[in-house]
């Protein structure tokens, strides 16, 4: 492994605009039937006036693309996701290696924050039993805070629902957890503090951004 440049450390760390403190929560673990659970939480703490400009349905969207973009670079474009009008597939290089399959993604908004669900549809790390169950949550939640506070704490977190893994039915649940769960944990925590430079990108559909700019009243626009 090449050693990290401490100029380019010193660079990230002038750019960073937020804190990100990573929250250390219990797993849920496995259920009877098999199904298993993970969670990975983050404080996110940034001046008011930037969290201000960012707090709308539209960066919970550019949020959940970040996810994904961070994700394929991570693993050096290993790992794609293929959007699809009703699916997002993450594939192995191409189909048709597809991993996971997810059904398009579903938004839950209110003045607190909001969620963004991808319901687990199949693919090679999920057991027939568990196709169609299941599914990947993006959630932020503002924390309390008094209005003449100069700073604001949101928690971003990241979370596995419901999922059968193939691993874990096929080699056992130690194998798993000492691999794709080992894995995903340390994706998730790496994403979560990329956050710190709040760079997001632009959402491949827009579709809150469009609702958003459909409910502007003509007499708003002008």
């Amino acid at each position: 492994m090449r050693p990290r440049d401490p100029r380019r450390l010193l660079d990230r760390h002038r750019r960073a605009r937020a804190r990100v403190v990573i929250v250390h929560v219990p797993q849920s673990g496995y259920s009877d039937d098999g199904a298993v659970g993970s969670r990975q939480v983050a404080e996110v703490t940034l001046p008011r006036e930037e969290l201000e400009q960012i707090w709308s349905p539209e960066y919970l969207e550019r949020l959940a693309r970040t996810y994904w973009s961070f994700l394929s670079r991570f693993s050096l474009g290993l790992i794609r996701v293929l959007y699809n009008e009703d699916s997002r597939e993450v594939v192995f290089l191409c189909r048709p290696f597809v991993l996971l399959r997810f059904r398009r993604p579903e938004y839950e908004i209110d003045s607190e924050g909001g969620t963004v669900n991808w319901p687990i549809d199949r693919g090679v790390l999920v057991t027939k039993r568990g196709r169609g169950r299941g599914f990947l949550r993006l959630a932020v939640r503002r924390e309390p805070v008094s209005h003449d506070a100069g700073e604001v704490t949101v928690l971003v977190s990241s979370a596995v629902v419901n999922f059968y893994p193939t691993l874990a039915s096929r080699f056992g649940r130690w194998i798993y957890e000492q691999t794709q769960l080992r894995i995903h944990v340390i994706v998730t925590h790496a994403f979560l503090r990329s956050l710190a430079n709040l760079e997001l990108e632009p959402s491949r559909v827009g579709a809150l951004r469009a609702a958003a700019e459909a409910a502007i009243t003509p007499a708003a626009r002008r």
